[in-house]
């Protein structure tokens, strides 16, 4: 949830109140990245409406990768990696979104739908990879809360996908997805896995551990065990790795259960970086201004490893930016690389 549509109101009371600003909270040194390109600015001018991106790999010819990013106002967009808007799906507030593809190439697209405050929804769709065209072929009843968070495990052997939705109310539902046999339409199983105490958003599944991260805004990063909905919270809001809100999660796996954890610490304009699998804080960075700008107050991020072209050798990471004068917010592409590499070079604390 970006504060910066809230930050001149706040900031008056502050003032008239107390007479003065209250000061920022900054967490540990957080190293600097730069993104090599941007997307096009979202549809939905001066308000708060990027939100969250999810990246399909093109495995043939990476560098003819997509994204798709919401617009919780109005949709979904289709990005290529120089950041062009190639398609749009209107029709509902869309806030979260994360994809898989199939074993028979079909890609799907579920995002939480937040148009019924009182009662979370799935959208479910196809995404066309060589159109970049998005296709609305079901609408599912989760449960009871708004919509918010959203996240898809791997699809299972008999062509079923487990989507966990994480609606502000703090219940977690695991939603089992099955498509009709022509790819026309979708029907879901709902069951509560779990709840957190206070408001979550972000999420992300490690298949290879049957672990769903969950970040809770003001507490930290939940890890959640997708067969029996025991947790544990691995992560806390700390004003030094973490300062609330912690926002978007994304996963960066090496071999069976090693590699990277990164989670969105909005408070302060950075991503922290957590080793797996017990994780451990490796960094935090920032991507600042260069040639293209900085990012600020981010609500969702994507990260997806694997060649993406010379740009991108080993991973693509893309953030929301919740700041991005004169135009409306957009996502940020930065390479993996770089971020490993920064890291790796920042001096020990």
């Amino acid at each position: 949830m970006s504060m910066h549509f809230q930050s001149v109101a706040i900031a008056s009371l502050t003032l008239a109140v107390g007479g003065c600003a209250t000061t920022p909270i900054i967490g540990d040194p957080a190293v600097s990245v730069f993104a090599t390109a941007e997307t096009a600015p979202v549809g939905t001018a001066n308000d708060d409406a990027a939100d969250d991106p999810a990246i399909w790999r093109n495995p043939v010819d990476p560098a003819k990768s997509l994204i798709v990013g919401t617009d919780k106002k109005a949709g979904l967009h289709v990005y290529d990696l120089q950041g062009r808007d190639l398609a749009f799906l209107g029709g509902g507030l869309y806030n979260n979104v994360d994809l898989v593809e199939l074993a028979d190439g079909r890609v799907i697209v579920a995002a939480s739908d937040r148009t019924d405050p009182a009662t979370a929804h799935l959208l479910i769709a196809t995404l066309d990879t060589a159109s970049a065209k998005l296709t609305r072929i079901a609408r599912i009843e989760v449960g009871e809360g708004e919509g918010y968070g959203v996240c898809m495990g791997a699809p299972a052997a008999d062509g079923t996908v487990d989507i966990f939705s994480a609606p502000k109310e703090g219940v977690i539902y695991r939603t089992q997805v099955r498509l009709a046999a022509d790819g026309s339409g979708a029907t879901g199983s709902t069951s509560v896995l779990t709840t957190v105490p206070s408001q979550p958003e972000g999420c992300v599944v490690d298949p290879r551990t049957n672990t769903l991260y969950i970040g809770e805004e003001a507490a930290g990063i939940w890890a959640i065990d997708m067969r029996s909905g025991d947790k544990e919270l691995v992560a806390t809001v700390d004003n030094k790795m973490l300062v609330a809100d912690v926002e978007g999660l994304a996963l960066a796996p090496e071999g069976t259960d090693g590699g990277y954890l990164v989670a969105s610490s909005q408070g302060d304009n950075a991503y922290a970086v957590y080793k797996l699998p017990g994780m451990e804080p490796l960094g935090r960075f920032r991507i600042a201004q260069g040639t293209l700008g900085a990012t600020e107050e981010t609500d969702g991020i994507g990260l997806r490893t694997g060649s993406f072209g010379p740009d991108y050798p080993a991973g693509l990471f893309v953030a929301q930016d919740g700041i991005n004068p004169p135009s409306a917010q957009n996502f940020k592409l930065v390479s993996w690389a770089s971020i490993l590499e920064a890291l790796e070079k920042a001096p020990a604390q």
